[in-house]
């Protein structure tokens, strides 16, 4: 069969199988008297399997080493296009990441295309130093897709640049609020962890109400981290969680505080002591909580802690007595005119 006739029935440019002949994949197996090429059966059934070697995106070599070399080992190709293959997925899915977040960006003309696209870098380096200075520019440098600001934050271990990107999302107001309430719903503990440490300092009512929802998440950390945020905004609903946080020792000088400035108020003072003192009433609780219950209860005004740290300074717990005695006399000498 001439080399016409090969072309329309394989869909194989002449050019191509002339290409093909001079690379020694397919070689014609004759001549015709006029000297054209002529190829067999078997010369067509390679070129099908080159063209189906050719889909699977191999290279014209590795084509010719898969059907020549008697030691070739399918598995192994076919293993490294996958490799190969989601390696181009992620850095096609990367560049369309991009740009959508420089469509997101609305840019007026190229020179804020291109402010957007080194700030983006930035944010990508490997250097500490220069996303922390990427994350503290670009409130001011322009607008940066709140997208990246959030994946950023997300997935940061440097703790400076993770609070850089923190102010800069806050900044942006509740903007990012709804990819960061996704994240606290990510299977990866760190990332919720990031979420709600940005969540917590963003100040509008939005952010509040996600972290008074994350008082109820299965994660120990993202309740802990929550209560604290809530405790400084007032809100009471924080208090039992803070609590837990002084009976476990975890942040319990930080929860201690925010039960304070919860207690501000004398409603909210009594029902923060009676809880203290219901803690302390646990059979369960081990001395070390007592005590930290104990020093807790000495920031909480109000009679109910007074009774309760006069009750407990005759504590059968020693350590727990001599704390509540100690909290007993400074409260005394600060109440005398």
């Amino acid at each position: 069969m001439l080399i016409g006739d090969v072309a329309r029935r394989s869909g194989v440019s002449a050019r191509m199988l002339r290409h093909y002949d001079s690379l020694g994949l397919v070689r014609p197996t004759g001549r015709s008297d006029g000297g054209y090429r002529e190829y067999s059966s078997e010369d067509i059934r390679r070129i099908f399997h080159i063209e189906s070697l050719r889909s699977l995106g191999l290279s014209l070599r590795a084509v010719g080493r898969a059907l020549d070399d008697p030691d070739f080992r399918p598995a192994e190709l076919v293993d490294d296009l996958i490799r190969q293959t989601r390696e181009r997925i992620a850095a096609e899915t990367q560049l369309l990441t991009r740009l959508s977040r420089i469509g997101a960006a609305e840019p007026a003309g190229w020179q804020d295309v291109l402010q957007v696209v080194a700030l983006l870098q930035a944010l990508g380096s490997k250097s500490a130093s220069r996303r922390q200075r990427a994350a503290l520019s670009s409130v001011e440098e322009g607008p940066v897709p709140v997208e990246a600001l959030v994946e950023a934050v997300l997935s940061e271990t440097d703790p400076n640049v993770a609070g850089a990107l923190r102010w800069a999302l806050a900044q942006s107001g509740d903007d990012g609020l709804a990819l960061l309430a996704e994240g606290l719903g990510s299977p990866v503990a760190e990332v919720r962890k990031r979420a709600v440490q940005s969540i917590a300092e963003i100040s509008d009512g939005t952010a509040t109400a996600l972290l008074q929802e994350a008082l109820t998440s299965p994660d120990i950390v993202v309740r802990k981290y929550a209560a604290l945020a809530l405790g400084a905004r007032g809100i009471a609903e924080a208090v039992p969680t803070l609590i837990d946080m002084v009976v476990e020792g975890t942040n319990d000088v930080d929860a201690a505080d925010a039960l304070s400035a919860l207690a501000s108020r004398p409603a909210s003072a009594d029902r923060i002591a009676s809880m203290l003192v219901d803690r302390l009433a646990h059979d369960t609780v081990e001395s070390s909580a007592r005590r930290r219950l104990t020093q807790a209860l000495a920031d909480i005004p109000g009679t109910t802690a007074s009774r309760a740290i006069a009750d407990l300074s005759h504590d059968e717990d020693r350590a727990v007595a001599l704390t509540a005695a100690y909290i007993l006399g400074i409260r005394e000498q600060a109440s005398r005119p």
